[in-house]
């Protein structure tokens, strides 16, 4: 029985199955449903989990080699928040580009976790190394 890490079976399924420069959306909790590709929902209420919560929990085990996040976020978010977010990426390479191409990546992702993240354009997509 795990006792430490992830826990969800749904989320460990998931990453297993992510190879070498795959894509994981790790998304708020109003990022539209996408059909084409696998949705874990472990939004539990708003806030709980964060993306952030997400991500740090990812990346002892998952290489990440690039982040794309939306422009959108600077503009919309507090200078903490900013802060939180890239003392999180640390030094993965991190590409923001307008939230209309950011979504054009989504269906092309393994899998997307949605969280009950309130920050506007918080979103992630994460490339495997």
């Amino acid at each position: 029985m795990l006792k430490s890490g992830i826990l969800n079976p749904h989320v460990l399924s998931l990453l297993a199955r992510i190879r070498h420069t795959n894509t994981l959306v790790i998304a708020d909790w109003a990022f539209p449903y996408w059909p084409e590709i696998e949705t874990v929902d472990i939004s539990l209420t708003m806030g709980i989990p964060t993306v952030l919560d997400v991500l740090d929990l990812i990346t002892p085990n998952f290489k990440v080699g690039r982040i794309w996040q939306a422009e959108e976020f600077l503009a919309t978010n507090t200078p903490e928040k900013i802060d939180a977010f890239a003392k999180s990426f640390g030094s993965i390479p991190l590409t923001r580009e307008p939230h209309v191409d950011f979504k054009k990546r989504v269906p092309k992702a393994i899998g997307l976790i949605r969280t009950g993240d309130p920050n506007p354009y918080g979103n992630i997509i994460l490339e495997s190394e």
